[in-house]
């Protein structure tokens, strides 16, 4: 489960064993246990959802009824491990009670897995010491750390094969280098090589060509080849500070204008700023910033006197295709 926006996926699957399939319950339970685990990205509070039990009540019944189930056994296993501390076990219900009852998705999440883990050391180090610290001690070793990565099959191979072609013929064969990237480090005696950095250059030059048509194909707007391209790709949050992007695009397009004509070539590298990423449906200032963006990008790409000078770009439906 990438943090809490899937969690009530483990209550469906227990329903599914328990109503279709005709499972008892502990039958049910393990498969469940065993089937999820459940991924923590940040600390934040927008990574730690809480439903309201009435929402979840009337759109679906039966999952906040097994959620109460899910949760009796919880508590009853908190009871039995610290006797008289119903502090503590309010404190690690799967339910949050108030003027709204609410439930604490992260937790239904780490109750239902097999396996928690943060992203980084630093970040699983947190975890464990401060917002999931009563768990931790509940659940020795549950809590791990698998450090955020890519994989060098998809997204080196597979999405820049003129670049895995240069290194292959550089370095040795594919299956050598894509499974042990110290291999690379072998490219460092051929930084000198006149061929090979011409090669580097063109499969670069290459590949802006393949975005710059992406992006006309996609957002209508024409973009420099010959232009540094700043990209910035990820959900659209004030955290993630998207609006302090596009604020320093607002400084940069009127430092420009500010410069008369003949000084800018020798002050400015041509840039084409592209934001990419999605909203939450009810995240308001989210979907303001969006617009800034794309009101940013009007005036700035109809702005003839720039030269190509700073360019604009809001990357629609931005996904794993896209990226």
């Amino acid at each position: 489960m990438n943090d809490t926006h899937p969690a009530i996926s483990s209550i469906e699957l227990l329903r599914i064993l328990l109503d279709e399939e005709g499972l008892a319950y502990r039958e049910a339970w393990n498969v469940v246990y065993n089937t999820f685990c459940y991924t923590n990205h940040t600390v934040l509070p927008e990574a730690l959802e809480k439903w309201s039990s009435n929402l979840i009540k009337k759109l679906l019944p039966r999952h906040l009824e097994l959620i109460q189930l899910v949760n009796h056994y919880f508590c009853e296993s908190l009871r039995q491990k610290y006797p008289g501390d119903d502090a503590k076990v309010a404190r690690m219900s799967i339910f949050e009670e108030g003027d709204e009852q609410k439930v604490r998705m992260a937790y239904l999440s780490i109750v239902c897995s097999h396996t928690v883990n943060g992203v980084a050391a630093l970040h699983t180090d947190l975890l464990r010491a401060t917002i999931f610290s009563e768990f931790n001690h509940f659940y020795p070793n549950k809590i791990q750390n698998k450090t955020n990565g890519v994989t060098p099959r998809r997204w080196l191979h597979c999405c820049n094969p003129g670049l895995s072609e240069l290194i292959s013929d550089t370095v040795g064969s594919t299956d050598e280098w894509i499974t042990n990237l110290d291999t690379l480090r072998q490219l460092s005696e051929h930084a000198d090589s006149e061929e090979f950095v011409s090669r580097f250059v063109e499969v670069k030059r290459s590949n802006k060509r393949r975005l710059q048509k992406f992006v006309k194909d996609n957002t209508g707007i024409d973009i420099p080849l010959d232009a540094l391209y700043d990209v910035q790709v990820k959900r659209i949050h004030e955290y993630k500070r998207q609006l302090l992007n596009i604020l320093y695009v607002v400084h940069r397009y009127l430092t420009i204008k500010d410069t008369p004509k003949h000084e800018r070539a020798a002050n400015f590298v041509p840039r084409v700023v592209m934001i990419g990423g999605k909203a939450a449906p009810g995240y308001y200032n989210a979907k303001i910033i969006i617009e800034l963006i794309n009101a940013v990008g009007r005036v700035v790409n109809s702005d003839g006197d720039l030269d190509n000078l700073l360019k604009v770009v809001y990357l629609p439906n931005y996904n794993v295709s896209s990226a």
